[in-house]
């Protein structure tokens, strides 16, 4: 389960980008502040095309990963794919290391201003600054911070002290931007019942539980409730043994109906994704597009939206099952898309709603995004856990967090 864990969090984990023209230095930059060879560094431009991924510790963020782009000026068919992969790692980043190449700033300074616009702090990184000295590339620094209003710090790879200094700037800026968010919000508190519901079916990894399910166990052990988790099969073995009702009663959505239907009446139910539609989107949005479900006619577009890439399986939930679910609802002429990891369209408005999956692979800062995106164009968009609730006619009934 650890390993499964390890990979999952890294949804969880502060996400740093690195920006900046081709042969800036962001590569060397990247490679000083982790201590490791992880890019290739070459003279040669565009030596980076994907995005580069490495997490890390960094004292006073904890947790973070930073991501390497491509030049944001590449050029060409093939350019132009990888300033786009550098624009899809933006939607990502929590915090932005501009790392300024060319006396131009022109450009990097339109990227500066879409960051600022999304409220994602920005450090400045002058690289290749040993080449100029010291007393010239601190001068050009202080120019750069005063005309973009942003730390800019001189690296240098043969100077010492630089990447500590670059660290010491990211501490600074990343100051208050962690979420304020938690899985269960205020829904429980210290001494509360909870019930967990974990039918395992056949796309949970053998032998382990999957990442919601880890995650939630480990803050509701944290806020001290006493947790019981179950198979389907068991819970009313388990309501029946338990001295008092449950305070809470979370579920795997794909059994909502069947949950609802074995409890008391006023025992508070929920799900995992529903859980997580607040954890890492926007709740009220999602619930409110999930009640536009009913409008969907047999011509309309929904688009499904998973954040991991995997083999579908038999009775898979967003490929198979929700479509299901809906085309019962507005015909089964509908039209249903699966779009898989980063693979978002651009311009969503073709589209009648959109279903996010849980979004435990992906971070808040890139969800939001999507959900900022999908409120520009004018298009409804739930997660799989309200979709379905809405779907079996009980999200009147679901706590909401």
């Amino acid at each position: 389960m650890s390993e499964l864990y390890n990979k999952a969090s890294s949804a969880n984990r502060t996400h740093i980008g690195l920006f900046g023209r081709m042969n800036a230095g962001k590569s060397t930059l990247l490679n000083a502040l982790t201590s490791q060879e992880v890019s290739i560094v070459s003279d040669r431009a565009g030596t980076t095309t994907d995005v580069v991924k490495k997490p890390m510790e960094i004292h006073g963020i904890g947790a973070c990963t930073f991501l390497d782009t491509a030049g944001i000026d590449d050029s060409g068919e093939l350019g132009a794919l990888r300033v786009k992969a550098a624009e899809k790692a933006a939607a990502q980043v929590d915090l932005a290391v501009m790392v300024f190449g060319s006396v131009d700033d022109s450009l990097e300074k339109r990227w500066v201003e879409d960051f600022r616009s999304r409220k994602v702090p920005v450090v400045g990184v002058l690289g290749h600054a040993d080449k100029l000295g010291r007393e010239a590339a601190w001068e050009r620094a202080s120019k750069q911070e005063k005309n973009l209003r942003i730390p800019v710090i001189p690296f240098g790879k043969t100077w010492d002290g630089s990447p500590s200094e670059i660290r010491k700037a990211l501490v600074e800026a990343a100051a208050g931007t962690a979420s304020k968010q938690t899985i269960t919000g205020d829904l429980v508190k210290a001494g509360d019942s909870v019930i967990l519901v974990m039918p395992q079916d056949p796309q949970a990894p053998e032998g382990r539980l999957i990442q919601p399910e880890v995650q939630t166990i480990r803050e509701l052990l944290d806020k001290h409730c006493m947790v019981h988790c179950t198979a389907f099969e068991e819970l009313p073995d388990l309501m029946a043994a338990l001295k008092n009702r449950p305070d809470l009663v979370i579920t795997d959505s794909q059994i909502f109906r069947e949950v609802h239907d074995l409890l008391p009446e006023g025992v508070r139910l929920t799900s995992f994704s529903v859980l997580f539609a607040g954890f890492k989107g926007d709740m009220r949005f999602f619930a409110d597009s999930a009640k536009k479900i009913p409008e969907l006619t047999a011509d309309s577009r929904v688009l499904i939206a998973e954040c991991c890439t995997h083999a579908p399986m038999e009775e898979d939930i967003g490929r198979i099952k929700i479509p299901r679910l809906l085309r019962k609802v507005a015909g089964e002429t509908l039209t249903v898309d699966v779009k898989a990891g980063t693979d978002f369209p651009e311009d969503a408005a073709e589209y009648d709603l959109i279903i996010q999956c849980g979004s435990c692979m992906f971070n808040r800062r890139y969800v939001m995004s999507r959900v900022e995106q999908a409120k520009a164009q004018g298009v409804p968009m739930t997660n799989y856990g309200l979709a379905i609730a809405q779907l079996t006619g009980i999200l009147d009934e679901v706590t909401l967090p």
